[in-house]
């Protein structure tokens, strides 16, 4: 039960710092946002799936392709980061946190 709850509370601190990120498209794409993009959700597909299905093999490489796409996401500009606020960001850290211990540990230490 312990483990349900800290994937919840996980999930949520996901969410409320994910609304003040926006992504956006343009109207006039040139060569390299296609490639961009393209290249970011290719390299995220192959991290995920490396750290999922290969871990012990391709564990480092799984890391490296996701901070690839997570780089390429920003080059491409097409990520907006509004402002939010100090109780939001606190908030969803505490979840974060305490989500994560009851996933790991089953308990919340403070």
């Amino acid at each position: 039960m312990s483990t349900i709850f800290g994937l919840a509370l996980i999930i949520a601190s996901i969410y409320f710092l994910g609304q003040n990120i926006v992504f956006t498209t343009h109207y006039y794409y040139s060569w390299w946002q296609k490639t961009s993009a393209t290249a970011s959700v290719l390299a995220l597909l192959a991290g995920i799936g490396s750290l999922t299905f290969w871990r012990r093999e391709m564990g480092n490489f799984g890391w490296i392709f996701i901070a690839v796409g997570i780089i390429l996401v920003f080059v491409n500009g097409a990520v907006i980061l509004q402002p939010t606020s100090l109780w939001t960001f606190c908030v969803s850290m505490l979840a974060f946190a305490s989500g994560y211990q009851l996933l790991t540990r089953g308990r919340i230490r403070f």
